[in-house]
């Protein structure tokens, strides 16, 4: 599916079970219908005109995606006053993607609904400094909080977290490339999900919330002639690999992101947890 080769959906989809692990409180209807509505709301299909916004939404993706392929970005600083202050290098030819992508056949779909990211492949050597997460990562169905990663040529070389870290350390130990990054995504913290203020316990929905990194596997449609290659010439080109791809949010209401470019010219991407522009 990482390749995109064919047609895929991963979408969300209320039951009774998770609607009283987020509402507990609330009755067994009460809850559900707080789910439901909370999923409809995050997909952008709660208003009059769904298809026509969701339209909208695409094409803006749209625009932010090309915009950043073209900036051929070298690499992006990440800071914020969690902590934060990450460089992640992107590989030549790197591409931006989000929203709506098309399969082998040409046949366009979209992989999440919701999804409000545009993302892209780190390169798995030049990833530099502190990252510190900003919400809970549910991995295996427990929950890892309050940690920080840090990186050096790559690699993580230290991690704490304050809840769950004997888990972060399974996680990082899982295969060799489970210490590096495969994927770099911006999402402003004005998402719907991220304005929902809930933690889903559920990752298609909390990685829409923020800004986010992934441990693990890179997606070959983030390199230029990426699904036409094989492992070892993934790997050549810069993309990890690794049996994990494990998402974690980072992004902060003053979070700051900006690209830098072969010639040392550095252009703002995210002011305050928001697109610059």
């Amino acid at each position: 599916m990482m390749a995109s080769k064919v047609t895929w959906l991963v979408a969300a989809v209320p039951s009774l079970v998770w609607a009283k692990l987020l509402f507990p409180d609330d009755t067994e209807a009460d809850a559900f219908h707080k789910l439901e509505t909370a999923i409809l709301k995050s997909a952008r299909a709660d208003g009059p005109h769904p298809l026509h916004d969701w339209d909208i939404h695409l094409e803006n993706l749209k625009k932010r995606r090309t915009w950043l392929t073209a900036q051929a970005f070298t690499a992006l600083h990440y800071t914020n006053r969690a902590g934060t202050d990450l460089t992640v290098g992107l590989p030549k030819g790197h591409i931006w993607q989000g929203g709506t992508e098309e399969s082998a056949a040409g046949i366009p779909f979209n992989a999440n609904i919701p999804t409000e990211e545009v993302y892209s492949a780190p390169q798995y050597d030049r990833v530099d400094g502190v990252v510190c997460s900003t919400r809970p990562l549910i991995y295996r169905g427990n929950l890892i909080d309050s940690f920080r990663l840090t990186f050096k040529k790559g690699k993580v070389i230290r991690s704490h977290a304050e809840k769950g870290d004997d888990l972060l350390t399974a996680l990082l130990d899982t295969d060799e490339g489970a210490r590096r990054l495969g994927e770099v995504a911006l999402i402003p913290c004005e998402s719907p999900v991220s304005l929902s203020n809930t933690l889903y316990y559920e990752t298609l929905l909390d990685e829409n919330a923020s800004c986010h990194l992934a441990l693990g596997k890179a997606y070959p449609t983030c390199l230029a002639g990426g699904t036409a290659m094989a492992d070892a010439e993934l790997k050549a080109a810069g993309l990890n690999d690794s049996i994990v791809h494990a998402d974690f949010m980072i992004g902060s209401e003053d979070l700051a992101v900006t690209g830098i470019k072969e010639d040392g010219t550095k252009v703002p991407v995210f002011i305050n947890g928001s697109w610059a522009d």
